[in-house]
């Protein structure tokens, strides 16, 4: 079991001998679960981490970063680039429970991007959340290319993953708005509909294998708010 830091519980505790409570007590701050998932992919600079959250004041990444380093989920590392920040094993294990939140999340999104901010990293958390179940034999590797950001999204027989791999990509690629490849991954576009908008280099079964047409959707039901006008 990966070493876990103790004596760092923030003083908002909720005081609760509960692991769910604990666990809020180190993650339930505000922007915290975001800069987890922008590291989720891999390691950034705090410029990087900066101007992928947009919204959020450098005191308060700062201060956010601090608390998750103090509690061994987050650590700093020298790189070629000079100092990154980086998921330790503990904190990469926020993975599972980030993309079932995500996955309960996903009906919220039905009423489209509007005015709200998006990075197309943010689908290395979403695609494998909302393919769950999908598996493949052998494996399979499909690039999904949106707004200039290449990803590999991978299925095996454990299931799909998703990762940045600068130094090698993949034979097929599909190039796609987010909405299109969202919309492909819960079952909302056929694959033809989802090529109609978008544009494949490769093999075309590659495609149907990672998001196999007639597939239970992984999304959870709509809150009621969303279905009764």
């Amino acid at each position: 079991m990966d070493e876990v830091k103790q004596g760092s519980r923030s003083p908002r505790s909720y005081g609760q001998f509960c692991g769910l409570a604990r666990a809020l007590d180190i993650v339930g701050d505000r922007w915290t679960l975001l800069i987890v998932r922008e590291l989720i992919p891999g390691p950034m600079r705090y410029t990087e981490l900066k101007a992928s959250l947009g919204g959020i004041a450098t005191n308060l990444l700062a201060e956010r970063l601090r608390s998750l380093e103090a509690n061994g989920i987050v650590e700093r590392r020298l790189e070629e680039a000079g100092v990154v920040y980086a998921l330790t094993p503990w904190g990469a294990g926020l993975r599972e429970p980030m993309e079932s939140l995500g996955r309960w999340g996903a009906p919220l999104l039905m009423t489209g991007r509007g005015g709200d901010s998006f990075q197309p990293r943010w689908l290395t958390l979403a695609l494998p959340a909302l393919l769950r179940g999908t598996t493949a034999t052998p494996p399979v590797e499909l690039g999904v290319e949106t707004d200039g950001f290449l990803m590999v999204l991978r299925v095996d027989e454990g299931g799909p993953s998703a990762f940045v791999r600068p130094d090698q990509q993949p034979d097929t690629i599909f190039t796609a708005a987010p909405e299109i490849v969202v919309g492909l991954a819960v079952g909302g576009l056929t694959i033809d509909q989802a090529l109609s908008m978008g544009d494949l280099q490769g093999d075309r079964r590659v495609l149907r294998e990672v998001f196999p047409p007639g597939r239970p959707t992984a999304v959870v039901e709509f809150p009621p708010f969303a279905t009764n006008g």
